[in-house]
């Protein structure tokens, strides 16, 4: 179980509940039913909630495709009137502002009955951010924000986008023991084993748009798709690092910088090659980097971070700390954060 930080938030007409030994564990589901709407949600972000009422579940939802109908919402109707005096875990402060596409989930919950809502993360939409928790403990219903982890980690792309005007960006590498992507011919080769390109591929799915430079573009033709069963329909759009226009079937991102101007989009995985890579982590723009490091050795090669040099055994490049690290069949899968990672 994971732990977490419990603040005790705006005082209202109800003291607040003290936190149970089961609060964390709710939200730790709530964080992984979260990973159902990603990328689907957008333009909203991919929120969770479950409802529990005498310790058993009654209830739970996600975020809808186009971001309607809202997780807490779907919950609440699941439920009924079973509701009543149960507490909900949802892993984003109810939204508190007023849209032609549906009611406040603020107001939905203060109407409801619930006994207790417990937080993952506050909103930093300037439309929310305190107002729907305000709502309601003014509704006498007790409320617990927590500093979950998992909670802020399924949010990811849309806390980036509140805090810094871009999406989440990850960027993924294949590299041989000795740091490559491939040899100096620049012919295509493929390093890692079955299992580790079925996880590619779900990583693809989590995307909103997926990226390659002009030339693995031009020498790879990468197709960039989801081919995993039942997750076809689950492919990205296809985005191309170039100044010069994009060819049918993709769209163009003259630079790095350019994260900034796509607007909405919360999650974009960026697969290379190495002057791809190099630019990306020069900017400061890579938000998760993802290693997939193959047993074997390729002697020389293109180095995996370009004139940043190779991923020697599927090593991060300065300023990266992992936070994960596992086997992959064949491959070991190494996942590596900033050092400071501010807000998002």
């Amino acid at each position: 179980m994971l732990a977490c930080r419990w603040k005790n938030i705006a005082r209202g007409r109800q003291a607040d509940l003290p936190p149970t030994d089961d609060d964390p564990r709710w939200l730790d589901a709530a964080a992984s039913l979260a990973i159902r709407a990603r990328p689907l949600s957008t333009p909203n972000p991919c929120v969770a909630a479950i409802i529990v009422n005498r310790g058993r579940v009654i209830a739970r939802g996600w975020t809808g495709a186009g971001g309607r109908p809202h997780a807490e919402a779907i919950a609440l109707q699941q439920a009924g009137s079973a509701a009543h005096g149960g507490t909900m875990h949802v892993t984003l402060e109810p939204c508190a502002h007023l849209s032609a596409r549906g009611p406040a989930c603020a107001d939905l919950l203060a109407a409801s009955g619930l006994a207790k809502v417990v937080i993952g993360c506050g909103d930093p939409d300037s439309r929310t951010n305190g107002q729907g928790i305000a709502r309601l403990r003014g509704a006498g219903i007790a409320v617990e924000l927590a500093d979950h982890a998992p909670s802020r980690t399924s949010l990811a792309g849309f806390l980036t986008r509140q805090t810094r005007g871009r999406p989440h960006i990850t960027l993924k590498l294949a590299v041989s023991r000795d740091g490559f992507i491939g040899p100096l011919s620049g012919e295509p080769v493929m390093l890692t084993g079955a299992v580790a390109r079925a996880h590619v591929h779900r990583q693809r799915a989590l995307a909103e748009a997926i990226l390659v430079g002009g030339a693995t573009l031009r020498n790879d033709a990468p197709r960039l798709d989801v081919r995993l069963p039942g997750l076809e329909a689950r492919s990205p759009r296809r985005m191309v690092l170039t100044r010069g226009p994009a060819p049918a079937g993709w769209e163009q991102l003259p630079s790095p910088q350019a994260v900034h101007d796509l607007h909405a989009m919360q999650f974009l995985y960026v697969e290379g090659g190495a002057a791809t890579a190099q630019a990306f982590l020069a900017a400061g723009l890579v938000d998760q980097l993802i290693i997939y490091r193959a047993p074997v050795t390729l002697g020389a090669g293109i180095p995996a971070y370009g004139a940043l040099g190779p991923a020697v055994d599927g090593a991060p490049p300065a300023g990266f700390v992992r936070v994960d690290q596992r086997r992959l069949g064949s491959d070991m899968l190494f996942t590596y954060q900033p050092a400071t990672t501010g807000d998002s």
